[in-house]
């Protein structure tokens, strides 16, 4: 017998653990279906040996303090999701092995970072204090628009906001430069371009300066007991509510009405679920594939098409037999690059121009058993990257040799002897993440964040690019793009907007 539900949410990462909470929590009938066998996604935890480790978070940004909680760590409290954060202090350490490169340690606060940018490069503090004071004013204007339900007065936009309507309109370097930022200080600054993945010189500033202010005036933190940890704090919430979450439950067809609306799903084992409302944590192109074409807007297709699929990475997992003092590891989050320039190390990432090198213990003491550490290494790959003739009997041995690589590398740079210590090791490629969340070439990030498709015209558009009635999306390819605190944020606002189409608002 067919079941009916008022919201189905297909599919258990950051995106749709949020959009169920929403929905259950408002007392709708609700169902989250996932195709595994625990909730989100890459935010669970794996072991190996004695390790438990971290997937795929590197910090977590925008949650706050108890007292002092920002978007992130309201939208956890929304739902009564409990989460013990662990607080780091410093915001990175940033390794450039180029000729004029550098070697530094920023510490987070906004004062802190200024102090120690302009010790490193004299006479760059006005520009960067400026760049914060626009990011200040944009929030001001966030607040704004949401006062007035979205819908300012185009007037006052521009007689009081205008520096939002400029500085969200170009690129990062573009409005560095137009503050008269130096060049080194810029680079040093744009560090965090791999969270996005896409080069300073086509990345949105706004996104980028919400994303680094976060980091820099509220700190980064981790849970405790890994990502995995806010995954059951959320589905936690959506039972509590009443909400049913089945796992081991893949869906293999969006199903439609005859005038083009969605109606449910269908499973792999055959079972129909019919809803009044679909929400996707499942990347568009994915859902095209699982629905009957004659029911995709051609408009949808062409978007999809037109679209540039976002970054993967090969992630390398060391469970160390030696505490991290006696590896000589200091730091949490530390970049290693060959070049100082942003847009070089991503034209030269196959080169290992890029990657970034976490030790969890430094966040979390006692995140590995007494007397051992763990790394992780982040290491960034298109799809044109990947070997175009390697053969099922070759990749693992070229996985592991990639990682083989990376670790000599970060040895050299580090000045410390990894290799003799590694107790387990676990390598992920983008064939790793295409199989465990179903993107089409093993991408994290959905689609790429640059020039027509960042984050704005996303969210301006967002009415008209997805017109199926009743079929929502939410995730990492969504309006925010990805990054965890992105796609929690997806969730909820799409959620969000679905109760009030339920409730018989707009």
């Amino acid at each position: 017998m067919d079941k009916h539900y008022d919201v189905v949410v297909v599919g258990a990462g950051n995106g749709g653990l949020a959009a169920a909470a929403v929905t259950s929590q408002a007392g709708f009938k609700v169902l989250l279906l996932e195709k595994h066998n625990i909730p989100g996604g890459s935010a669970s935890s794996f072991k190996r040996g004695r390790f438990e480790f971290e997937p795929s978070l590197h910090e977590l940004c925008a949650v706050g303090k108890p007292d002092q909680l920002f978007d992130t760590g309201k939208l956890f409290k929304r739902f009564g999701a409990e989460v013990d954060f662990r607080y780091e202090d410093n915001t990175f350490r940033a390794i450039c092995t180029a000729e004029d490169g550098y070697d530094v340690r920023m510490r987070a606060g906004e004062d802190n970072f200024c102090d120690d940018l302009e010790a490193i490069v004299p006479g760059c503090r006005e520009s960067l204090k400026a760049w914060f004071e626009l990011e200040r004013g944009d929030q001001r204007t966030l607040d704004y628009i949401d006062s007035k339900n979205g819908k300012p007065n185009p007037l006052m936009m521009i007689l009081k906001h205008g520096n939002f309507m400029r500085d969200t309109s170009y690129t990062v370097e573009e409005v560095q430069k137009a503050l008269g930022m130096p060049e080194k200080a810029r680079n040093i600054l744009n560090t965090y371009w791999g969270y996005l993945g896409v080069p300073t010189d086509e990345l949105n500033s706004f996104h980028y300066m919400t994303m680094v202010a976060s980091y820099v005036r509220d700190g980064a933190v981790m849970p405790y007991k890994r990502s995995h940890e806010m995954s059951l704090a959320l589905e936690k919430a959506i039972t509590d509510n009443g909400g049913d979450v089945w796992y081991n439950s893949e869906v293999v067809k969006f199903l439609y009405n005859e005038d083009g609306s969605c109606a449910g799903v269908q499973l792999k084992s055959g079972e129909k679920i019919y809803a009044k409302e679909i929400i996707s944590n499942v990347i568009p192109n994915n859902v095209y594939a699982m629905s009957d074409i004659k029911y995709v807007p051609e408009k949808e297709l062409r978007l999809a098409n037109s679209r540039t699929l976002g970054l993967s990475f090969v992630t390398v997992y060391l469970g160390m037999d030696c505490s991290k003092e006696e590896l000589g590891v200091e730091d949490y989050t530390t970049f290693i690059s060959k070049y100082a320039n942003p847009r070089e190390c991503y034209n030269h990432r196959n080169e290992g121009a890029y990657y970034v090198v976490n030790c969890h213990n430094v966040a979390i003491p006692d995140a590995s058993p007494e007397g051992t550490c763990m790394l992780f290494y982040t290491i960034p790959m298109m799809e044109e990257d990947f070997p175009k003739d390697l053969k099922p009997e070759e990749y693992k041995k070229w996985k592991n040799s990639v990682a083989k690589r990376f670790i000599e590398d970060s040895e050299k740079v580090l000045g410390i002897d990894i290799t003799s210590h590694i107790e387990e090791i676990e390598v992920a490629t983008p064939v790793t993440f295409a199989r465990y969340l179903g993107t089409p070439a093993g991408e994290i990030y959905g689609y790429q964040m640059a020039g027509w498709d960042s984050i704005l015209p996303r969210i301006m558009a967002a009415p008209t690019d997805f017109t199926v009635k009743n079929l929502s999306y939410c995730g990492g390819h969504a309006e925010r793009g990805d990054g965890y605190s992105c796609a929690y944020m997806t969730g909820m606002l799409t959620g969000d907007a679905v109760v009030r189409r339920l409730k018989g608002g707009k």
